[in-house]
């Protein structure tokens, strides 16, 4: 069995001969790891840590009032703690960001004007605006709660409009052509296969390992909503997945034999991608919408498109179909009318 050499993992027995395992790393905050290490519960938690910003030095010498006053409380609130340790980091990423640009400003002479042009300085990346607009509200939110404001700044600023169904969806010919440059047995082809089989995010496919498969299909929980999902193994998988030792307890490996870590991932696929002679538009998210439009043009209702994906609502699912050919859905659904003969 592979063992994990996992970066600021530390180990040790404890009275009850218990195995423990924390993750420390100066300037972080120790962190005790659940679970056994390349369990989706260690592995989840493993990379929120290491996706953490340093613990804030002096957090008493904070000046009250300020943002990064604000900041610090949020941490503690409940409802920063409730969140899953993958929104948790997706958040910190974005306070951060305001953080360092706005942390000695005081809360309360925020003004909606202020907000805007904070807005409006994305103008160019309409997500990443609008992401900041959502993080800022739910400081606002929270500065209301513990009585720093009577109002929210935020209310009546509009999102920017963002013309771009979001990451762009893999067509058959980029696949294709992401296949014949990297070979089965490769960690690039491995990487592509499980995204476009299971549907799944890159945080949960990252994780994943022999542990994950029962009975031919695989089980695992989706960090960012909780899902619980049983995904039966395509043969295409199980074909590419017989290249990996059995027992291996992540299947994605770095080149040093570690377990990608959120950023690292990304940075690698992007150079595989770009290696294959593929456009900077794709990403290893648009195979998850790659996933739902083969589904969709497969004939999949949008129940069984939702059980794949693992996503609640009609609504979070059908933003992945648009890339779904018209004409081929189509052909299906008149052929389907013939053989009513209606």
């Amino acid at each position: 069995m592979t063992k994990l050499d996992l970066a600021y993992v530390h180990r040790f027995r404890d009275r009850h001969n218990k195995m423990r395992h924390y993750f420390r790393k100066p300037g972080y905050k120790q962190v005790a790891l659940p679970g056994m290490p390349g369990s989706q519960e260690f592995m989840t938690a493993y990379q929120a840590a290491l996706s953490g910003t340093p613990v804030p030095v002096a957090v008493t010498r904070t000046k009250p009032g300020t943002f990064n006053a604000l900041i610090v409380s949020y941490y503690q609130s409940a409802d920063w703690l409730q969140l899953k340790p993958i929104t948790q980091a997706t958040y910190r990423n974005l306070i951060e960001r305001l953080r360092v640009q706005h942390g000695d400003n005081m809360v309360a002479q925020l003004e909606s004007r202020h907000v805007r042009l904070i807005v409006a300085k994305k103008a160019d990346t309409p997500a990443s605006g609008n992401a900041l607009l959502k993080m800022l509200r739910i400081l606002m939110r929270h500065a209301i709660e513990m009585g720093w404001r009577k109002d929210d700044p935020t209310q009546y600023v509009r999102k920017l409009k963002n013309k771009t169904d979001g990451h762009e969806s893999w067509s058959e010919s980029d696949i294709t052509q992401f296949r014949n440059h990297w070979p089965i047995g490769s960690t690039a082809r491995l990487a592509l296969e499980l995204l476009l089989y299971t549907g799944q995010r890159s945080a949960d496919v990252r994780i994943m390992g022999w542990q994950h498969i029962r009975n031919n299909k695989i089980d695992i929980r989706q960090s960012k909503t909780g899902a619980h999902l049983l995904l039966p193994v395509h043969p295409s998988l199980s074909e590419v997945l017989s290249h990996v030792p059995a027992g291996q307890m992540t299947f994605l490996l770095t080149g040093q034999g570690k377990t990608f870590s959120a950023g690292g991932f990304g940075n690698y696929f992007r150079d595989c991608r770009r290696a294959a002679g593929l456009p900077e538009g794709l990403s290893a998210h648009g195979l998850r919408k790659a996933a739902a439009r083969r589904l969709a043009e497969a004939g999949c209702s949008l129940p069984q498109i939702m059980a794949v994906g693992g996503w609640k609502t009609p609504k979070e699912a059908t933003a992945y179909l648009r890339a779904a050919s018209q004409e081929q859905m189509a052909d299906k659904a008149i052929a389907s009318l013939m053989e009513c003969k209606r």
